[in-house]
Formats: structure tokens, C-alpha cells, sequence
């Protein structure tokens, strides 16, 4: 089963039901058929052929999507670039991908024709003037029969590059087998039902945008557009067109839920929620169940490499959980050990801390880093990937992410998760977020440092001494020894916090 046959089974299916949504812009199944269609008779033209990388650099648009489709039925290998990567990032991609096709839109154009590239590729804009070849350009000049390529499931069909919070990104190639298991799990572990909509407002270029627009070619859904997530428009769209499932980062609903016009929309509609990318705090996630009211609502725990590790849907009892194991999983825990020594026999009891690893024979897994022998190594030992996350199985054998190996706080001896602590922090009525690091120190070895986004001015480091002394939840070792006030805490698109940022103090401190 390649992707390039899944969409279109989905198109011959229901024909005529929306299957995507740009502002005032709407496609049936077969109208966007057709529009791949010529897309792909034209990419053909141009010579683009199985295996090749196609370097897609735009944001959640139309053009975005059919690429996306075309590709897929061209055997060719959809490479998405995060915008917003460095320049430096950027051309290590390039590097690393050696794309004979890059697309690129205004946002993108400096960063793409700044790169050195080894062989030149076929440049696409979106807009007039721009590159050899425009988007519409290749649509118009298209027809609607192309010679089809031949792709087995093993093929590859995706490669997505990792965010890189720490070094360069590593591209992580998924096979057609791969993202087709992946969205199977995907819909079965958030109850989706044929028919559903969605809000496409995860970057194509993450691993839980690509679910989103799968699910819904899968279930012959509606995927919304957004460009640019705005909780107002989000909002909006999300009342506008009834849409049914979300599936975003937690930063996404503490922005939607905290937008002061949130009353004004009919959310109704929506009925199934699901978060990944980061953990969720008990606050936040008490706030989705008050006003969003879902009928189901899921904690999804993965990665790029293997999408599903665990899930959970029983957030109401047990707020963080990052639950049991995916439909095609095996996990385990394993004592941690920062310099790669540990094995998979080397299991914790329940209720110990441990690094979390994930079998790679999964049907979900990657196989490897395209062109990284060296971090493959490094990952997938004795056929298990090694998450580098620390976590713990409570005695229903449900799991806890802790936070990761690299980011533990090691104080006197003790070994504190920052997480731990955070989740203390927030529930303070004037704390917005905060995060914890281990900060150097000649007595401890390193003391908890905490940097908080108020939400109350008012808000005095004493009080929030006090309030962490008192807490029955923290064990007074673990108490921050430092507090720094800031404007915002950096994350990257997908939501994970650059901690490197707060270490490098790249970010506004606030003096009351």
C-alpha cells in the first residue's frame, strides 16, 4: 500500500465531499485530484523520477497539500524544510537531501537562494517572477495522465528533518508503510470517524501535521487550512467549519483557550482533542476538559522516528499520563545511563525512574538517519530506539515522561526532574509558565533554577519560595534555589522549549 493509492482510493470514494479548505478556496476529492494530477505530469516533465527529494519550504497552503500528493505519486520523496530554521540549518539541509526539485515562497526566498547547492535544482516559486518555473505555472502546464511510478511499501515516502534543538537536524526517511501504519494508529487512538474534520494548523514539515492530512485523506475528511496559527482565527475557523478533531501542541491550546474572545464561537462541534510534542500541565489540561468538553481526549507520547510510543485517554483521572503502549508497540524502561551504556535488559521496577525505549521492529519505525550511520548507531541498539526521554511505569503499568536525560538536574546526589517542579510552579495562580534548569554550583554540583513568565506583575520570588516549601506535591531538596522572571519562554514551531536559549540568557529578563 504506497500513498500515492491511498489518496486515490480516497478521491474515487467520495468524489465530491471536501477535502480541503483555504479561506474562501475549497476542493472536492476530485477537483484536488485533478490538481495533483497536473502537478505530478509536470514534476515528471522536469525529471523528477523514484527517490528523488523534492524540497518543499512553505507554509500550510493549498499548494503545500497537492504537493504533498503529487509527490507521493511520483515515487519521489516529499522533503519539507522548517521556515524558520537558521540559515546555517537550512543550507545543512540542503547538503544533506541533495533535492533536484526546491519550492519556495517569499518567507523562504532568502534562505533558498543564499544556499550553495552541489548540483543546482529546478527552483519553484509561489509567486510571479520567482524561480525558473511558478506553482501555477507547473499546474497549467500539466495534464491530467502521467505515467504512474511503481512504489512498494517499503519505498520511502517522507523525510522529515528533526527539529534540532541540539545540533544539526537529523533527516528521519518514513517508508510508504511507515506513514500508512502511523495514521491507522493515529485514527484508531483518537476515535476518528469517517467523514471528520480537522484543523491543519501542525507544520507539514512535523510529524503530527503529515498525521493530521493523512487521517482525513484516510477517512475522507475535511483538512482546514491555516497558514499561520492565530487563536483568533483558529478560533473562527474552527466554528465556521464545525470542525470535529484537533490535534495540536499544548502552547496551540493555551493560546486558544486564553483568548479573550473565546465565549464569542460555537465549538460545538468539535468533539475529540489530542495533544503531542510536549508534556500538557495538570492546569491546562483540567481547562481543555471545562471548555472544550470533549468527548475524548488523548495524550499521544512519539517521535519522528517512531510515531506512537503511548497514548492516553484518561486524562481526567490521571492529568500528564503518557499511558500504554500504541497498537504496534513494545516499550520498556531502562536504567538511564547519559553515555549510551545501558541495554534493553537492564529494566527498572515499576515506580522508578528510567530512560524509555521503543522496539524497532515496529511497523511505525524508521530505519534509520538518511546519510547518519554514526546517530543511527547511537540510537537503535539491539534492535530497540532509545528515546532519551526518562519516564516511569506506575503500578497500573501506565507510563510518566519525567523529562530527559540531558536535561536532569543533578543536586547533591539527588536526581531532580525539572518537570516535577514545573508542573509545582504553574499551579501558582500567578505563574504563567515556567521552566527549570540545573545551574552550575561550586557546594551542589548544580542548584534548581527557575524561570518564570508571570501572570500577575505582583508576583515577588518570596511568595513563590513559600509557595514551594508549603507544597505537598515537592520534596524540599527539589525546591528552586534561583528565580529569574522573563517576557516568554523560547520553543521552538513545534513547541519544545530551547533550553540552550535560558542557558545562553538569549531572552528578556523582567524587573519588578
Amino acid at each position: 500500500m504506497n500513498l500515492g493509492m491511498v489518496f486515490e482510493f480516497a478521491a474515487s470514494r467520495y468524489p465530491d465531499k471536501t477535502a480541503l479548505v483555504q479561506d474562501s478556496t475549497r476542493y472536492t476529492f476530485s477537483q484536488l485530484n485533478e490538481e495533483v494530477n497536473r502537478l505530478a505530469s509536470s514534476l515528471q516533465k522536469l525529471g523528477v523520477e523514484k527517490r528523488d527529494r523534492v524540497m518543499v519550504l512553505l507554509k500550510n497552503r493549498v499548494e503545500t497539500v497537492c504537493l504533498f500528493w503529487a509527490i507521493q505519486k511520483l515515487g519521489a520523496i516529499f522533503t519539507p524544510i522548517n521556515l524558520r530554521l537558521s540559515p546555517e540549518n537550512t543550507q545543512y539541509c540542503i547538503d544533506d537531501a541533495e533535492p533536484k526539485i526546491v519550492v519556495y515562497e517569499g518567507i523562504s526566498r532568502r534562505s533558498v537562494m543564499t544556499a550553495k547547492f552541489h548540483q543546482r535544482p529546478v527552483f519553484i516559486g509561489l509567486e510571479n517572477d520567482q524561480g525558473d518555473l511558478t506553482y501555477r505555472e507547473l499546474v497549467g502546464r500539466g495534464t491530467t495522465c502521467f505515467e504512474s511510478t511503481a512504489c512498494n511499501d517499503e519505498d520511502i515516502a517522507v523525510m522529515l528533518y528533526t527539529s534540532g534543538t541540539t545540533g544539526y537536524p537529523k533527516g528521519v526517511p518514513r517508508s510508504h508503510k511507515n506513514e500508512y501504519a502511523s495514521t491507522i494508529a493515529h485514527i484508531v487512538q483518537n476515535h476518528y470517524e469517517p467523514l471528520e474534520s480537522t484543523l491543519g494548523v501542525m507544520p507539514l514539515y512535523h510529524t503530527m501535521g503529515v498525521r493530521s492530512l493523512l487521517a482525513m485523506c484516510i477517512l475522507n475528511g475535511k483538512y482546514v487550512l491555516s497558514t499561520d496559527f492565530d487563536a483568533r482565527t483558529a478560533l473562527t475557523l474552527l466554528a465556521r467549519e464545525k470542525i470535529s478533531c484537533l490535534y495540536m501542541i499544548p502552547t496551540m491550546y493555551h493560546e486558544l483557550l486564553n483568548d479573550p474572545s473565546f465565549s464569542e464561537f460555537d465549538l460545538t462541534a468539535l468533539r475529540k482533542i489530542g495533544y503531542a510534542g510536549a508534556p500538557m500541565t495538570e492546569a491546562l489540561t483540567r481547562k481543555c476538559f471545562q471548555m472544550l468538553n470533549p468527548q475524548h481526549f488523548v495524550n499521544h507520547y512519539g517521535s519522528t522516528e517512531i510515531y506512537t510510543f503511548t497514548t492516553c485517554s484518561t486524562l481526567d483521572k490521571k492529568p500528564g499520563c503518557a499511558g500504554k503502549p500504541g497498537i504496534h508497540q513494545q516499550i520498556r524502561v531502562v536504567e538511564a545511563d547519559p553515555n549510551g551504556g545501558s541495554s534493553p535488559e537492564d529494566r527498572v521496577p515499576a515506580g522508578q525512574v528510567g530512560e524509555v525505549i521503543v522496539h524497532a521492529g515496529s511497523i511505525e519505525a524508521f530505519k534509520g538517519y538518511w546519510n547518519r550511520p554514526d546517530a543511527t548507531r547511537k540510537a537503535i541498539r539491539h534492535n530497540w530506539y532509545f528515546t532519551g526521554d526518562l519516564g516511569f511505569l506506575d503500578e497500573d503499568g501506565d507510563l510518566y515522561i519525567v523529562g530527559r536525560i540531558d536535561e536532569m538536574v543533578i543536586s547533591a546526589g539527588e536526581n531532580i526532574s525539572p518537570m516535577e517542579i514545573e508542573d509545582v510552579l504553574v499551579s501558582h495562580p500567578k505563574v504563567m509558565e515556567a521552566v527549570v534548569l540545573g545551574e552550575e554550583d561550586e557546594r551542589w554540583g548544580q542548584i534548581v533554577a527557575a524561570y518564570i513568565v508571570p501572570k500577575d506583575s505582583t508576583i515577588t520570588v518570596r511568595e513563590l519560595d513559600q509557595f514551594c516549601k508549603q507544597h505537598q506535591k515537592l520534596s524540599n531538596f527539589k525546591r528552586p534555589r534561583k528565580y529569574v522572571f522573563i517576557k516568554e519562554i523560547p520553543k521552538s514551531p513545534s513547541g519544545k522549549i530551547l533550553r540552550r536559549e535560558l542557558r545562553n540568557e538569549n531572552f528578556t529578563k523582567i524587573d519588578f
